[in-house]
């Protein structure tokens, strides 16, 4: 008596030989601030992500606000400095002096965090700073009243007013955003992931039920009908599940109809709408051997049916690339499902 159980197949589609922690090193410098704000809009306590980098940003180059209404302490001041080096103190302080010179202008008011962000992260000079926020006070006042450091005293001098921002700042707001972390944000994205990194998700295994669900009624029903026909004998669910002669063929069907179903969950992070596309391509495929009067038996349509889609090509599909072998004939029997195909006139 064939055995009966849940199984769980294990699916896994390629993936890119080069990780993005790789890869994001070679963005050019717009391209990194484009991906700190994709990073920042997967944030959900934003509720306006903007990127200003450029001429006259003020020294934001990310902007991200607890409120939509820009005010001290509800938002976010994100620094991405795209370096072929880590970021140390001389590439940081410059880019403070200028966001201390238009806190004292009111351009903006101050930020809850302002977070560096760099490819290969800090210096471990700035590093260790960074957790020293006194210090890092005094080194950086130091750096601007001499003109060190790279801060230009002729571009932004350190008047009274500036200093006294400088003073009144806690400069525990000022934090390291590693690359991971970023990355990880980045991630919840799958879209946006996979374009800019070429990533390709892998698939969730596909658990096939151990008994037939009410999702599955349509094309089950069609399926016994099949049997019916074949053995001239009508059978329950729990008969053809135990069938000698049909069990391991209907949970060859129900594999392929979760295949495909695997593929629907999949689609619907990275490529919405586009399971339904597929369908469409994979009935338009199918269409004339499906409806062809030559079949004199509902056997002989579906195994005609089920062989043919798997010799398809819907490469215009951005799902094309991720399929597997049981993809194809578990969308049919998806289309069966919707009564959009029967295997018994």
């Amino acid at each position: 008596m064939p055995k009966i159980g849940a199984k769980k197949v294990r699916q896994s589609v390629g993936k890119t030989s080069f990780p993005p922690s790789l890869l994001v090193q070679l963005l050019e410098p717009g391209q990194w601030e484009n991906f700190i704000e994709d990073c920042c809009r997967t944030e959900l306590k934003y509720v306006l992500v903007q990127r200003l980098g450029g001429a006259g940003d003020a020294g934001r180059d990310v902007e991200a606000r607890y409120t939509q209404t820009l005010m001290a302490d509800q938002w976010d001041l994100f620094q991405a400095k795209r370096y072929q080096t880590a970021v140390g103190e001389g590439d940081l302080y410059p880019e403070l002096a200028k966001v201390f010179h238009h806190l004292a202008q009111k351009t903006y008011p101050t930020p809850k965090n302002y977070y560096i962000c760099a490819p290969k992260n800090t210096t471990p000079m700035l590093h260790d700073l960074i957790a020293k926020p006194i210090e890092m006070k005094q080194r950086f006042l130091k750096a601007w009243t001499d003109g060190k450091m790279g801060i230009s005293v002729s571009k932004f001098p350190l008047s009274p007013a500036t200093a006294t921002v400088v003073n009144n700042f806690d400069f525990g707001k000022i934090k390291e955003y590693p690359v991971k972390d970023l990355l990880e944000l980045h991630e919840r994205d799958k879209t946006k992931h996979e374009k800019l990194f070429g990533v390709e998700a892998t698939r969730d295994a596909s658990v096939i039920p151990n008994l037939p669900t009410a999702v599955e009624q349509n094309y089950l029903e069609q399926i016994l009908k099949v049997y019916a026909e074949d053995g001239s004998v009508a059978l329950t669910m729990a008969e053809a599940l135990l069938s000698d002669s049909y069990s391991e063929h209907l949970q060859s069907c129900r594999a392929e109809f979760y295949s495909a179903d695997g593929l629907q969950r999949f689609s619907r992070d990275i490529y919405p709408g586009e399971f339904d596309n597929f369908k469409v391509a994979v009935y338009n495929g199918v269409r004339r051997v499906a409806s062809s009067p030559t079949y004199k038996t509902g056997m002989s349509r579906m195994n005609s049916v089920l062989d043919f889609s798997m010799g398809l090509k819907i490469e215009d599909s951005p799902l094309a690339k991720r399929l597997l072998p049981a993809d194809l004939p578990g969308t049919c029997h998806h289309l069966v499902n919707e009564k959009k195909i029967k295997w018994v006139k």
